[in-house]
Formats: C-alpha cells, sequence, structure tokens
C-alpha cells in the first residue's frame, strides 16, 4: 500500500490549487461589466467562457505570457457576452496584469508551510515568471519553493505532457530525484491530473469544493483531500 510519505517532492498546480483563479478572474471582470454597463452573468457561465477563449489561445500562442493570454481574451470576453463598450488596451493589459493579486485560498500559506518540513516543494504554472514572483510575494506571504516551472520556461501550457516531462527533468536536475519520488498537487483534473497519469506521475487531488474549472468526468487520482490542510493533516498523521 503506498503511503504519502513515500513521495519527496511535491508539484503543485498554483492558480485554483493554492490561489483562488475563479474569485480572482472574476473580482477583476467586474469592471469590463459595470463599465458597459451590464450585470456579471452567473460565475458558471462567465468562467466556462474564460476558460475556452484561454484554452483556444493557449493553443494559438503556446509561447504566450499567460497575462498576455488574459489580455487578448479580454475584448473577446466582451463580444461573447454582448457589451456594448470595447476596453482599451491598457484595461485589457491591466486585467492581465492582475494574477499577483488574486487571492490564495486561506489554508494554503499555513499548509504550505507545514508541508515544507517533510517535503521539497515545486511549482508548474501556466503562468509566468513575473506573474507567480508577484504571487509568491503577495497572496503566498513568501511561502519559499525549491523549484519553479512556468509555462514560460517551457514554451507550452498544461495539459501539454511536455510541461511534465520538462519539470521531471529538472527536478531531477536541480533535486537529484526521480519522477517516481514526485506527487503532483493539484485541483484541476483537465490541467494536472490526466496529464501527470499520462506521464506517469501519481498525483494527490485536492478539491477545492464548490470548484467549477478544470473538473472531467473520469477523475484520476491516488489520493483526495478537499484542503490543503487537509493533506497536511494526513501526512502528519502518517509521521506519528
Amino acid at each position: 500500500m503506498a503511503h504519502l510519505g513515500d513521495f519527496d517532492v511535491l508539484c503543485f498546480d498554483v492558480y485554483g490549487t493554492l490561489i483562488d483563479w475563479e474569485t480572482g478572474i472574476t473580482t477583476a471582470l467586474q469592471p469590463l461589466f459595470v463599465q458597459a454597463p451590464k450585470p456579471l452573468p452567473p460565475r458558471a457561465e462567465l468562467l466556462h467562457a474564460v476558460h475556452e477563449l484561454e484554452a483556444q489561445q493557449q493553443s494559438l500562442t503556446p509561447s504566450m505570457r499567460y497575462r498576455d493570454v488574459l489580455a487578448a481574451i479580454h475584448p473577446r470576453l466582451a463580444t461573447r457576452f454582448h457589451l456594448s463598450r470595447r476596453p482599451t488596451a491598457e484595461e485589457s493589459a491591466a486585467f492581465g496584469a492582475s494574477i499577483g493579486a488574486w487571492p490564495a485560498f486561506p489554508d494554503s500559506v499555513a499548509a504550505l508551510r507545514r508541508l515544507a518540513r517533510r517535503y521539497k516543494l515545486v511549482v508548474l504554472s501556466n503562468t509566468d515568471r513575473e506573474a507567480f514572483a508577484a504571487t509568491n510575494a503577495g497572496p503566498l506571504q513568501g511561502v519559499p519553493f525549491d523549484l519553479v516551472v512556468t509555462a514560460e520556461d517551457v514554451g507550452s501550457f498544461k495539459p501539454a505532457g511536455r510541461n511534465f516531462d520538462f519539470m521531471v527533468d529538472k527536478v531531477h536536475e536541480k533535486l537529484g530525484l526521480g519522477k517516481d519520488r514526485i506527487l503532483q498537487t493539484a485541483q484541476s483534473q483537465f490541467h494536472d491530473h490526466h496529464p501527470a497519469k499520462e506521464a506517469g506521475i501519481r498525483s494527490c487531488w485536492i478539491v477545492r469544493p464548490g470548484a467549477i474549472m478544470g473538473n472531467r468526468q473520469h477523475e484520476i487520482y491516488d489520493w483526495k483531500f478537499d484542503t490543503l490542510a487537509d493533506m497536511a493533516d494526513a501526512v502528519e498523521a502518517e509521521q506519528n
């Protein structure tokens, strides 16, 4: 029987797992609708539109920084929701730059610090280095990570398999550990758990109850917890 203590590296998705992506992006889109003026659409409808347009843009421009992806889809969201006013280039850039202000889940920072006592902490994120640095310095309160891999480094976005291969190579190069010592720790089935399985990496699903994005009908995971704090509790219980 496998145990959480069998691993030396936790590889985290950030936005959706540690950072409340859905609240952050919904809040950042409010000015677009206020200035229209038009009521904000239902949360699920808005988030599904963002996901669809984002995935299209990432497929077209896999080397584009995530903040620029968001800026590119900003006016398309105005079109999608039939807004009478299109955003200016400056407003779209501000939307893309909002990433660093998106809030952390309430348990993220404390749980990361607890898990860091046992594991190396690695980031595998679809964002860019500048945006992640802002997130880490702000909402994540400077929690130290042993390795950070972003889509900007790889030149493609998850769920592309090459992102996971790149991360595995960097973990071996920088930390001296193999794929069998890595546990992918994430919320999104679409972006993380399915491609991790294909890459031969075991995974821990942080469900974040109520999350809308990243779900798949077929759920893949080796461990499952509602929150990161729940995972930290389980790790400490194993050790004791």
